[in-house]
């Protein structure tokens, strides 16, 4: 599985992208597909990667291996940002989350508007430390595998 999922950015290291366009690329990915706003990730990755001339297709699949953990941090992003804002807690879990969209999605985004923002807010406070660790773990084994891949020429 992990070289299922590594493979890829090995072949952009082959390809000529440096380590550090891919460390951003997987550092900005999983920053942003954990955004706590279902169905906007793919937009938000979209635009990272051209503003910031990153590979659309490597930043698409590390968003789409954060899903998952997008829907796990969901509801701890409702509770933090209520914490940061001494705000009421919501309560939600993620399967009454998907029943109030299912029942109207304007009428999920208008009842949750307010925790949503303070959600937003968590997030940006705990990806930013986040993208920055990744970042940096990742530059290094990124860079480990490109000095292997030069020798190996």
């Amino acid at each position: 599985m992990i070289r299922r999922v590594a493979r890829p950015f090995l072949d952009l290291l082959r390809q000529g992208i440096t380590p550090e366009k891919i460390a951003l690329t997987i550092a900005l990915g999983l920053a942003l597909g954990v955004t706590p706003v279902i169905g906007s990730t793919t937009l938000l990755c979209t635009l990272a990667a051209a503003v910031l001339r990153l590979n659309l297709p490597a930043i698409q699949l590390v968003n789409g291996l954060a899903y998952p953990l997008q829907l796990a941090l969901i509801v701890p992003f409702l509770r933090a940002g209520a914490w940061i804002f001494h705000a009421p807690l919501p309560a939600l879990t993620v399967a009454s989350l998907f029943t109030l969209i299912h029942a109207g999605v304007w009428h999920a985004i208008t009842t949750l508007w307010t925790a949503t923002m303070h959600a937003l807010v968590a997030w940006l406070v705990f990806s930013t430390a986040a993208a920055i660790l990744v970042y940096a773990f990742s530059l290094s084994l990124l860079r480990r595998a490109w000095r292997r891949e030069a020798a190996a020429r």
